[in-house]
């Protein structure tokens, strides 16, 4: 393999650093801009090339010490060799980059970002990857690139310190389960106020000893607070033991000040923002830049569990949440009875396939938000000016498919009014924003 010295520029979309080898483009994990590496060349296409790093020679004055010890083998985080400040700074230069080169949106509509409070035990879900074998047992994440599982005896300083006590519990009792190889996954979720549910994937045959198990070992799990059962990927759900949903709260403010708090749940393998601080920030921004009215009709796609339908519920007229998930659905539909609001109605639908019925039943509607997967709202963009909306939010976390689809709607009739990176993953290259967009 051809090895070069080459000196990091800045960081890229992805997590690693950019430089160049011999002119060519060329990606490295785990540097930071400053920093002058040896290197050693892993693949090569005609426009760029990858490599991993054999020598630091000269240090970056932007890295710090990771404090993770598996920091670099673990898959989870891509920039804590960065002090906090840096990582903002690289991921608004990436953000608006991103914007500016796939959608033309000028640099002055792109606001300072919002930076977490803080950096660290934030994350409140956690996908454990087991490795079950006879002569080793491992629980952790996937290390890049691969399916080896990195073990974390001493949990996860990005995961809620509640996750990281449940993990503690956790891992000898599953030492003790006769089937652990067949357990894949286990998935961890905390509530706002540190109660912890846990979803067990099982790929073997004898649920009800599965069940048998986790039922006779409870006692040994607190705080987790309930547990559900799931067999393959997208197999049935079956409860464990304890409760099966988990509660955050949302703060919505009023012009006397006083506000409200609303406390939504969602259930054990349903979505829900991984940070509840920076979601609050989130949707409170999203109120104050549409100021939805009463009368409006308000679009909600990819709606989750009422996340923003419900709080734009107490301003607006109506709102319509559409969600392809039936478990968030059934949440939504919960949270709205719990908080007496009839103004507002869900359905398990997909937000193509209901913004194509809406126009055709000529149905119109004052603001759209969107909040799409990773892949972004490709289809849903072509047919937004369709139900005649003025205004459209859209939370996206991904930079790339935000200014593809940002694109797509300015040659449909609307502009980008502002944009903003909002903090929600620190220690990693992933990004949430808010954009707001308006009819010409």
């Amino acid at each position: 393999m051809r090895e070069a010295t080459i000196t990091v520029d800045r960081l890229a979309y992805g997590g690693s650093g950019f430089g160049r080898m011999d002119g060519k483009a060329c990606f490295v994990p785990f540097t930071a801009p400053g920093d002058v590496v040896r290197v050693r060349l892993l693949r090569e296409t005609r426009s760029y090339a990858e490599a991993e790093i054999i020598e630091l020679l000269e240090s970056s004055p932007l890295r710090v010490e990771p404090p993770c010890p598996h920091f670099g083998r673990c898959g989870g985080c891509h920039w804590q060799q960065l002090g906090y400040t840096a990582q903002v700074a690289a991921k608004e230069e990436i953000f608006a980059d991103s914007l500016w080169r796939l959608a033309r949106v000028e640099r002055e509509r792109v606001l300072p970002p919002l930076s977490a409070p803080d950096p660290w035990g934030y994350r409140s879900r956690l996908q454990l990857k087991l490795h079950g074998g006879v002569q080793e047992f491992r629980i952790g994440f996937f290390a890049p690139g691969s399916h080896t599982v990195v073990d974390l005896p001493g949990g996860c300083p990005v995961a809620h310190p509640a996750l990281n006590q449940a993990l503690a519990l956790l891992r000898p009792v599953v030492e003790e389960f006769p089937q652990r190889n067949l357990i894949p996954q286990i998935d961890l979720a905390a509530g706002d106020d540190g109660a912890v549910v846990m979803t067990v994937h099982y790929q073997g045959e004898q649920p009800r000893m599965v069940e048998e198990f986790w039922r006779r070992h409870q006692g040994r799990l607190a705080p987790i607070a309930g547990a559900v059962l799931r067999r393959g990927k997208r197999g049935p759900v079956t409860k464990l033991f304890g409760r099966q949903r988990l509660t955050y709260a949302l703060f919505l403010p009023a012009d006397d000040g006083a506000g409200e708090e609303l406390r939504l749940a969602f259930s054990a393998g349903s979505f829900s923002q991984v940070n509840y601080g920076q979601n609050r920030a989130l949707v409170q921004m999203a109120l104050e830049w549409s100021s939805p009215a009463v009368g409006e009709r308000v679009l909600d796609l990819c709606c989750g569990n009422g996340n923003f339908s419900l709080p734009f519920a107490r301003r607006a007229g109506e709102v319509v949440g559409l969600e392809t998930g039936e478990g968030s659905v059934a949440d939504a539909r919960r949270n709205a009875v719990l908080h007496r609001m009839n103004n507002v109605r869900f359905e398990v639908l997909d937000g193509a396939v209901g913004l194509r019925r809406f126009i055709a039943a000529g149905e119109r509607f004052d603001l759209v938000i969107l909040d799409p997967p990773r892949g972004g709202a490709a289809e849903m963009s072509h047919l937004l000016g369709g139900v005649g909306a003025a205004r459209i939010l859209y939370v996206s976390c991904d930079p790339q498919t935000l200014g593809r689809d940002l694109a797509a709607l300015q040659k449909g009739g609307y502009r980008v009014v502002k944009s903003r990176l909002v903090e929600m993953f620190p220690q990693t290259y992933h990004m949430e924003s808010l954009t707001l967009l308006e009819r010409l």
